[in-house]
């Protein structure tokens, strides 16, 4: 058994949840969520882009085949409504849990031109206001958050490539608390930025590595899970306590627990290769999602890519 954390904060990694179909795998896993059921949606970059499975593990459907070119964000709203982000395609999709598309953002396959501000070129993720305004981080080729209206329509927009206060390089994942501050993991400056309602610049959280995946747990003590790719460069790639690794903050920015990341990347249980996508039950389970497939040619190239290599990971929160 393997423990990471400490205190309040200690997790069981739990080997091999998922119970794939035979033959299936899923490639990356961009993002992942729960609903209220506590059934766990899995955005991945295989054939079967969203894999649904319930708490246990056990594989209940698949949806979206053809459909997504390159999953890269998901939440779930208090209604269980999904909304997907998908960079490849330009797009935000408001689903239900089958699948049914309710409502569009962007236009399919047509990015908005390079740095120009305009929604989308490579959308990474999407947050939700208290009031239901839909916020959009955006992205690899624009230096953007957008602000819509529950129907969909730009109410505005802020940010612009730079790295002074709400400026971004790479806006890469995007959470709202429950008093509607707005956080964006402004990823290759290894800061996640905090905003109010309106884009107004708060405050800045530094003290991590590359922060990509990242999540709001509500409740009578706001927490937030930060995903942190670690080092991007041959020479600083097994240098100690820089990740991929998961950070526990609380509301505030200050670090709670370090999960991982000791030394280095990995696939053993306990280690990481890229967390991207996070997500947390009712329980206070944690699903960890990541790029592997992406990743570990560049992290270890001179490795072939494991068979079915991990891709997701649970850790159970120990009582």
């Amino acid at each position: 058994m393997t423990i990471l954390g400490r205190g309040e904060h200690r997790y069981e990694v739990v080997e091999n949840w998922a119970r794939l179909p035979e033959g299936w795998e899923f490639k990356d896993v961009a993002a992942v969520a729960c609903d209220n059921k506590d059934r766990v949606y899995v955005f991945n970059r295989g054939e079967h882009p969203m894999m649904v499975f319930d708490r246990d593990g056990n594989f209940l459907r698949s949806w979206g085949e053809g459909r997504y070119p390159r999953a890269h964000g998901l939440h779930i709203d208090a209604e269980d409504t999904l909304w997907l982000t998908d960079d490849g395609g330009h797009m935000v999709r408001k689903c239900t849990t089958e699948g049914k598309v309710l409502l569009e953002l962007g236009v399919p396959g047509k990015p908005a031109p390079y740095m120009s501000g305009e929604p989308f070129h490579r959308c990474t993720h999407t947050a939700q206001s208290p009031s239901g305004e839909i916020y959009v981080s955006d992205g690899y080729g624009n230096a953007r958050v957008h602000k819509y209206s529950p129907d969909g329509k730009l109410l505005f927009s802020w940010g612009e490539p730079g790295t002074d206060p709400g400026q971004f390089n790479i806006p890469h994942n995007i959470a709202t608390d429950a008093e509607g501050w707005v956080y964006v993991a402004d990823r290759e400056n290894h800061r996640v930025q905090v905003f109010d309602g309106n884009g107004r610049y708060q405050t800045q959280w530094v003290n991590m590595h590359r922060p990509c995946g990242l999540y709001c747990c509500r409740g009578p003590q706001t927490r937030f899970v930060i995903g942190e790719l670690g080092p991007g460069l041959p020479l600083n790639r097994n240098h100690p306590n820089l990740g991929p690794r998961l950070t526990i903050v609380d509301r505030e920015g200050r670090t709670l627990a370090r999960l991982g990341g000791e030394d280095g990347p990995g696939l053993e249980a306990g280690k990481f290769i890229a967390p991207h996508g996070l997500a947390v039950d009712s329980r206070g389970d944690i699903y960890v999602g990541e790029v592997s497939y992406t990743e570990f040619p560049r992290l270890f190239p001179e490795r072939q890519i494991p068979w079915r290599m991990r891709s997701l990971q649970k850790l159970r929160k120990r009582t």
